[in-house]
C-alpha cells in the first residue's frame, strides 16, 4: 500500500495532464500590451484634437470680440475642421 502512494507522490500527484502554465504569462503579457496600446492610441487622439479645439476657441474669441465678421469666421472654421 505504501509503494503505490510513494509512486503517486513521486510523479506529482494523481493527475498528470498537459501543462497549461505557459499560457497564463502569455495571456497577462497580451493584456498588458493591449492596455498600453489603448492608452497610447487614446493619448494621441486627444492630443491631436486638443490642437484643433484650441484653434477653434481662439477663432471664437476673435469673432466674439468683433475682430472678424461672420463670413470670415465660418471660412476659417471650415478650414480648421478640414485639416
Amino acid at each position: 500500500m505504501f509503494a503505490a502512494t510513494d509512486q503517486i507522490i513521486a510523479h506529482g500527484g494523481p493527475w498528470n495532464g498537459p501543462d497549461f502554465w505557459p499560457i497564463f504569462p502569455i495571456l497577462w503579457f497580451l493584456i498588458v500590451v493591449a492596455a498600453i496600446t489603448a492608452a497610447v492610441v487614446l493619448w494621441r487622439r486627444n492630443s491631436a484634437a486638443s490642437g484643433r479645439r484650441a484653434g477653434e476657441a481662439k477663432l471664437a474669441e476673435r469673432f466674439a470680440a468683433g475682430e472678424i465678421d461672420e463670413d470670415e469666421y465660418t471660412d476659417r472654421l471650415d478650414t480648421l475642421r478640414d485639416r
